[in-house]
């Protein structure tokens, strides 16, 4: 895939790059974000403090590499904004971010592969529907609204199975939800892990329920602005690579799953 180049690259690069590193060394400062709605990724730990995956695995990235410093980590935005902030370079990195063709257009999938989503489709607890496939989606009487968030890669991968409904007016899932509890659509396709937590946040555990067949699959990347050098990229990757090496990046998914 575009961007995301071999382990051999970035290691040759970490061997460069780590020893020459001295607290004389000005810091490079990566600016990101965390995504709203997103857990395990990002998760509320207490009133000012945000938790979960991906700042564990930031914090790791600083540890191999002293002179890389994530900011902006501790501040909430939609990821319809974090994308565009990446896409103009006002970001320069987002953690876990799902590759499509229109994404790959802006940014630079870079290192390992961070972990697996599956998507399900959630349902109102009350609906007896069962599906097993698409073509059952397709066969369902009348025929349903499918909610998905607003410039998530779950709209992409609805669109190029063709012949559903889809409303992506929302672009946060409570919101979703909501509409779903309300009959405003009938299924609501979304990623887990963290589907879970996100019922239990939104109060909904007991009105909506998650479909047990995974509907597809997909990897999760680090993605950089494409005005972010491919030094600074290299470095960030080398570091990912060395926590996959060492079983790290698998440990922490472990943790937050």
């Amino acid at each position: 895939m575009a961007g995301m180049y071999s382990i051999g690259a970035a290691l040759l690069v970490a061997a460069f790059w780590m020893p020459t590193l001295s607290a004389a060394e000005a810091t490079v400062t990566l600016r990101t974000a965390a995504q709203e709605g997103s857990e395990p990724k990002f998760i509320a730990d207490g009133q000012d403090k945000i938790a979960g995956l991906c700042i564990d695995i930031m914090r790791a990235v600083e540890q191999i590499d002293p002179g890389l410093r994530f900011v902006g980590d501790q501040q909430w935005k939609p990821l319809i904004r974090v994308l565009a902030e990446l896409a103009n370079g006002t970001e320069d990195v987002s953690c876990a971010i799902q590759p499509t063709p229109e994404r790959e257009q802006h940014f630079s999938f870079f290192g390992p592969p961070l972990y697996v989503i599956d998507y399900h489709f959630l349902a109102r607890s009350d609906d007896d529907i069962v599906i097993n496939n698409w073509d059952d989606v397709r066969r369902l009487t009348p025929k349903p609204v499918v909610l998905v968030n607003r410039g998530y890669a779950a709209g992409e991968i609805l669109s190029a199975v063709g012949g559903l409904t889809v409303d992506a007016s929302s672009p946060r899932a409570e919101l979703n939800l909501q509409k779903l509890v309300a009959g405003r659509g009938r299924l609501y396709f979304h990623r887990a892990p963290g589907l879970n937590r996100l019922l239990q946040r939104t109060g909904t555990a007991g009105q909506v329920k998650i479909l047990p067949q995974v509907m597809a699959s997909a990897k999760l990347y680090f993605a950089a602005s494409k005005q972010l050098d491919r030094e600074t990229r290299d470095r960030i990757a080398a570091a990912l690579f060395s926590l996959e090496k060492k079983g790290e990046l698998e440990r922490l998914m472990h943790k937050w799953d």
